[in-house]
């Protein structure tokens, strides 16, 4: 074998280290950059929760058939607060229109969550 054979083979080896190095490089960066947007709370990728602006209580309330006090109890709220959503008096706030957005998607999931264990 050649000089320049040799030297041809043994480059090979460190090409594909310096292209592993390479993409590890640039993965470190891109993450650098989505913690650097993370941190400064912008959100470019990636999940982001969409919360209602509205959401018709009485109606989620009815199809799951339960009466205003027996959903209350269910799922914690007051039920005076309640009454109010249903007749737009008031409208829930964000932490409560999340909740009653997957009330209405997985109202099993909810109820275990919520249920007494003793």
């Amino acid at each position: 074998m050649s000089y320049e054979e040799f030297w041809e083979k043994s480059q090979m080896p460190i090409e594909k280290e310096l292209k592993k190095m390479s993409e590890a490089g640039s993965k470190l960066i891109k993450s650098s950059k989505q913690a650097l947007v993370y941190v400064r709370g912008e959100v470019s990728e990636g999940f982001i929760a969409h919360v209602p602006d509205e959401v018709d209580v009485k109606a989620i309330r009815m199809s799951l058939g339960l009466t205003q006090p027996e959903f209350s109890n269910r799922f914690g709220f007051d039920v005076r607060a309640l009454q109010d959503w249903e007749q737009k008096r008031r409208q829930p706030d964000r932490a409560a229109r999340v909740l009653l957005t997957v009330i209405a998607r997985e109202p099993d999931a909810v109820r275990r969550a919520l249920k007494h264990c003793d």
